[in-house]
C-alpha cells in the first residue's frame, strides 16, 4: 500500500508536467521542421513563375510588367517590398504590393483589376498576383522595413489600421489583438507574435508571402489577413480593400527596422 501511494504520487507529478514538456518539444519540433524545409522551400517555384510573369508580354495590350512602378521608379523592384504599403500619386491611394500589382496589370497589360480581385485565391490571375508578389518579396529578402509616414494618407491608413487591429466584434468578440496582442499566447502549439510592436512584427508581417505546408499553398499578405478575418468569424474583406491595406500599413510601420524574411515557409 505504501509503495502504491508513492507510485501514484510519482505518476501524478509526471502527468502534471507533461503539458509543458509537450508544448516545448512541439515548438522545438516545428522550428526544426522549418529548418529542414528551408533549403527546399517550395516558394522557390513561385518565385520562378513570378519572375517569368514580370517579363512576359501578356493581356489585351500584350505587354510585360517591366515598367511597373512599385514606388521606386518604373521597373525597379529591388527594395520596393520593404517600403510597401505606400502612397502612389497616380492612383491617389495607399497601396500594398498586391493592390499595386493589380494597378500595373490593368494599366500596362489591360488585365481587368476588378475582375482579378473577385477571382478566388489560387485561381487564374489571382494565382499570378501571388506568384509576382512572391518573387518581388524575395528580391528584398534581408532588407530592412522602412515604410513612409510622410503623406497624410499614409498617416491616416496607419491610424485606421491600428483601430482595426484592436476593434472587437463578431460572434466571439474577437480582434486581431486577441491573438497577437499579448505575450505567451499560442495556437495549435505555435507561439503567436505580438504584431503591435517590434521585433514581434518582424516575425509576422516580415514573413509573408509564405508557403503553407499544411495545405500546399502559397499565401500573400492579403490572403493571410483574409483568413484571420475568417477565424474571427468576420465577413471576408474585399481583396486589396482599404481595410486590408490599412492593416498592412499598421503592421508594416510597426516592423520598421526588421529584416524581411519573405517568402517564408509556414505550418
Amino acid at each position: 500500500m505504501k509503495h502504491s501511494k508513492k507510485l501514484l504520487a510519482v505518476c501524478s507529478a509526471v502527468f502534471l508536467t507533461m503539458p509543458a514538456m509537450a508544448q516545448k518539444s512541439a515548438t522545438e519540433s516545428i522550428d526544426e521542421y522549418r529548418e529542414m524545409l528551408a533549403d527546399g522551400n517550395p516558394a522557390d517555384l513561385f518565385e520562378m513563375k513570378g519572375e517569368e510573369l514580370w517579363k512576359k508580354p501578356r493581356g489585351p495590350k500584350n505587354a510585360s510588367l517591366e515598367q511597373c512602378d512599385l514606388g521606386k521608379g518604373p521597373g525597379v523592384f529591388k527594395g520596393a517590398f520593404v517600403e510597401l504599403p505606400r502612397y502612389f500619386s497616380d492612383t491617389d491611394k495607399v497601396q500594398d504590393l498586391e493592390s499595386r500589382l493589380l494597378t500595373c496589370m490593368e494599366t500596362l497589360q489591360g488585365i481587368d483589376a476588378a475582375e482579378t480581385a473577385k477571382t478566388p485565391f489560387g485561381k487564374g490571375e489571382m494565382a499570378n498576383v501571388t506568384a509576382l508578389a512572391t518573387w518581388i518579396s524575395a528580391e528584398s529578402q534581408g532588407m530592412v522595413f522602412n515604410l513612409s509616414q510622410e503623406h497624410p494618407k499614409e498617416k491616416a491608413f496607419y491610424e485606421v489600421g491600428k483601430r482595426l487591429f484592436f476593434q472587437r466584434g463578431g460572434p466571439h468578440d474577437f480582434a486581431c489583438s486577441s491573438c497577437h496582442g499579448e505575450e505567451g499566447k499560442r495556437i495549435r502549439l505555435q507561439d503567436l507574435p505580438i504584431l503591435s510592436t517590434n521585433p514581434g512584427d518582424g516575425v509576422g508581417f516580415a514573413a509573408w508571402p509564405a508557403y503553407r505546408v499544411s495545405n500546399g499553398q502559397m499565401w500573400g499578405m492579403q490572403q493571410r489577413l483574409n483568413d484571420c478575418y475568417r477565424q474571427q468569424r468576420f465577413p471576408y474583406p474585399g481583396f486589396a480593400s482599404d481595410a486590408t491595406v490599412a492593416l498592412a500599413s499598421y503592421l508594416g510601420v510597426n516592423a520598421k527596422g526588421a529584416k524581411s524574411t519573405a517568402p517564408m515557409i509556414k505550418r
